[in-house]
């Protein structure tokens, strides 16, 4: 086995290049993960199953096509595996095919409740590795936790309004949604995209590389041009979460990596169509709304590259649930019009409360937006 703190340090990119290289062995990294797991899970709560004897006869598959001379480009990753999706799901086996080794399956809420920003386990609600007494967010809570808490690198979501970015957010990592469409929709109406959460961009990059490998590359030319919004035009968001996500922003700006342009982003707010077209009841009045966010969204493009938010309008609350506030409310708009987007850790409220940095980019510039991420994780 790999020693814990080192596995915990690496990212997905650099296990790969290890096992690539013979350093270590698949076998060692995914026994390190499952020794980690079954040690520090009980104070997240992040996993609903284990699957260690599949996990380590994975690992000796991906040990011994390397021996064999091959060159996986996530080859002895370990990744978590949202439940309500499992192992055979198209990305999950896209990420296998790229040397991936499934090490449990990932927390999501409990059927037929209200709310979806938590997890759920026989042992109780997923914990935030940030603060216990937090929700880790949902639905993907138990990927973010598992994440977060260092016990894989990698671990895949689904986002219909949020699902992704929102736990991503309120963990402190990186939580990217594709363009709609470039992976099959986890749903029948096409809100639900796949999606990923990381440490550090660069993994969220290498797993569009190897789920969506003909994703058209977007150069990153210049410095790039960013709008910032704190609402939308319609969600009413914290001024502590505002301050703290722009804060960020400014912080990238300063150090010459984008350029902040002042122009207003005002979209309708997007809760009545995307909850018309989730229960099967569109409207003349659902097409209308999501024309007219299409429309803006299209205007705003013109003269920029990202459009900037906060991830979500107010903090994580405890595990009594949201209450009347929407978590989505920054979120789902994208759901509905189908751009990329991103969100990147952006410090803390003066409560230190985790505030998201939420990227959007045009429909099909995945790699720019990933791009943009790498080079302002740090400075974010």
């Amino acid at each position: 086995m790999l020693e814990k703190h080192l596995y915990m340090s690496l990212s997905a990119v650099e296990i790969a290049s290890l096992v690539n290289r013979g350093k270590v062995t698949a076998r060692d990294v995914v026994d390190t993960a499952l020794a980690l797991t079954a040690e520090r899970d009980r104070a997240v709560r992040a996993f609903t199953a284990i699957w260690a004897d599949t996990a380590r006869a994975a690992a000796a598959e991906v040990d011994a096509a390397i021996a064999g001379g091959a060159r996986l480009p996530l080859a002895g990753v370990p990744i978590g595996v949202k439940a309500s999706e499992g192992p055979t799901s198209f990305q999950n086996q896209r990420l296998v095919a790229a040397g991936c080794v499934p090490v449990g399956a990932t927390s999501v809420p409990r059927a037929g409740t209200g709310w979806q920003t938590y997890g759920s386990t026989d042992r109780g609600p997923t914990l935030n590795p940030l603060n216990p007494a937090w929700s880790p967010g949902g639905s993907s809570a138990g990927s973010a936790a598992a994440v977060a808490a260092g016990l894989v690198p990698l671990a895949t979501g689904s986002d219909g309004a949020g699902s992704v970015r929102i736990p991503a957010a309120w963990c402190g990592i990186i939580g990217f949604k594709p363009t709609n469409g470039l992976l099959p929709a986890r749903d029948r109406v096409g809100l639900n995209s796949p999606g990923v959460l990381s440490r550090i961009p660069a993994d969220a990059a290498a797993y569009l590389r190897a789920v969506a490998p003909n994703s058209p590359p977007v150069a990153v030319a210049g410095t790039l041009r960013v709008v910032w919004t704190p609402t939308l035009g319609y969600a009413v968001t914290d001024p502590d979460i505002a301050d703290a996500a722009m804060h960020a922003l400014d912080r990238i700006a300063r150090a010459g990596l984008c350029h902040l342009i002042e122009r207003p982003v005002e979209l309708r707010d997007p809760a009545p169509a995307w909850t018309a077209l989730r229960t099967g009841t569109p409207s003349q009045d659902t097409e209308d709304l999501i024309a007219a966010n299409a429309q803006t969204l299209r205007e705003a493009f013109k003269g920029t590259d990202l459009i900037a938010t906060p991830t979500t309008p107010h903090p994580p609350h405890g595990h009594d649930g949201p209450g009347s506030r929407m978590s989505v409310a920054l979120t789902w708009a994208f759901n509905l019009t189908g751009h990329p987007a991103l969100t990147l850790p952006a410090g803390t409220t003066p409560n230190g409360e985790p505030v998201g940095l939420h990227l959007i980019a045009r429909h099909h510039a995945d790699t720019m937006l990933l791009t943009a991420a790498e080079r302002w994780h740090v400075s974010a």
